[in-house]
């Protein structure tokens, strides 16, 4: 098959600048899924930024197009999308993105292997997954919409009677953009601005903080029966108003005594949603009682980096499967463990990029697109945790040995 893999943050497509610590994300995704698919055979398109074009990174797809500005973007999307059989969409889904692009695609006659764009639009309102998770009695948190005019001192009294700590969040948004853990009443203010930076409604949510490791489970569903692939362990960095809260990796898979109520959970919320198909994942908090759903991602996520490390199939493939042919992954086995993180690292220079390039495990290369520092990602996999770990913290020193040489 021929298949176009867009990705919304390296195509340029967002316009503004992109912080390096997403990016990083977006171009391993990117980078995995492509070349998942050309290990199937599959001939691939994809798209990039002029901007990253000119750091020449590592990808497999058989053709690379070059994008100048969004409407660039736009144009060529629509040529792209006549002469391939299937299209993938990675994007966030905060502010419509996601659903829109999937929406756009289809509408030009192609075939998506996303979530359909009602179930994205669905599945992105933390709210309406609350409700409608509650109602089937799955466990969510505590949560009470506020009107972004709502007067402080009513929020301050709504803090009150759910009790602190408690969680700021936009109410469609990707990511831990504008989300805050608000401690006591005086970082109520700075908490409602910078939710408000973020939120593309009318209003925000403030939920009670839930107490307990947080993962997320991976899932197949091909729209109606769905398949939790892994348990994920997520290294998360909740932040106070002042500071950004932070996605910072995790491994994969996770043994915890509440594995199975935890893949029982995601199996049960996805199937909730009609046309939640491919690949989903299912962030949540274990508790010392039960696991809480704490939003649905109707898209790609991080975890996928890892998880293709672990499991005895190709997931890409399973994601086509599911979409195509409505069928599902059989005899799944665990094989491997992965672990996988970001590196926050100083800009490196251009010509200094090839070694990193070359240096296995750097899946995403610190590309230095802004002025500040730049993000890379690792991956390593091994038998068990601790030496793929110990890996991952080899290759973090190869990495900064290599960029420390240059910069003296």
């Amino acid at each position: 098959m021929r298949l176009l893999i867009y990705e919304y943050l390296c195509s340029g497509y967002a316009e503004q600048d992109i912080k390096s610590n997403i990016l990083c994300e977006g171009y391993a995704m990117l980078k995995a899924l492509i070349s998942d698919y050309k290990m199937l055979g599959h001939y691939i398109i994809t798209f990039l930024s002029s901007r990253i074009m000119r750091f020449n990174p590592p990808l497999q797809a058989d053709k690379i197009i070059s994008l100048t500005s969004r409407d660039d973007a736009q144009r060529k999307l629509k040529e792209a999308y006549q002469k391939v059989d299937a299209v993938y969409i990675i994007a966030p889904e905060s502010n419509g993105v996601l659903g829109k692009l999937v929406r756009d695609a289809e509408e030009f006659g192609d075939t998506t292997i996303n979530c359909s764009p009602e179930s994205i639009e669905e599945a992105s309102n933390k709210l309406n997954v609350y409700e409608k998770l509650r109602r089937v009695g799955i466990n969510v948190p505590e949560t009470v919409p506020v009107d972004v005019k709502e007067d402080v001192k009513r929020v301050k009294g709504i803090a009150r009677d759910l009790g602190f700590p408690l969680i700021f969040k936009p109410v469609m948004g990707a990511g831990s953009s504008g989300l805050s853990i608000v401690r006591n009443e005086e970082e109520i203010n700075m908490a409602i601005k910078k939710v408000k930076r973020e939120v593309s409604r009318d209003f925000f949510l403030v939920q009670r903080f839930v107490k307990g490791t947080p993962v997320s489970v991976s899932v197949i569903s091909n729209g109606e029966n769905a398949l939790p692939l892994t348990l994920n362990a997520q290294l998360v960095k909740l932040a106070p108003p002042g500071l950004n809260s932070s996605y910072e990796g995790g491994f994969v898979p996770l043994h915890h005594p509440q594995w199975s109520e935890a893949l029982k959970a995601a199996k049960s919320t996805i199937e909730c949603f009609r046309g939640l198909r491919g690949y989903v994942g299912v962030d949540m908090i274990l508790t010392e009682n039960a696991p809480v759903i704490i939003e649905v991602n109707p898209r790609l996520t991080t975890s996928y980096v890892g998880l293709r490390e672990v499991l005895n199939f190709n997931i890409a493939g399973a994601i086509l499967n599911s979409v195509l042919k409505n069928e599902l992954p059989r005899d799944m086995k665990t094989l491997r463990c992965a672990f996988f993180f970001k590196v926050g690292v100083k800009n490196p220079e251009v010509e200094v990029l090839k070694h990193i390039y070359a240096l296995d495990g750097v899946f995403a290369p610190p590309l230095p697109l802004a002025e500040d520092d730049s993000y890379a990602l690792i991956v390593s996999s091994s038998h068990d945790l601790m030496s793929a770990r110990l890996k991952a913290y080899q290759i973090k020193r190869k990495l900064i040995e290599i960029l420390s040489e240059a910069h003296n």
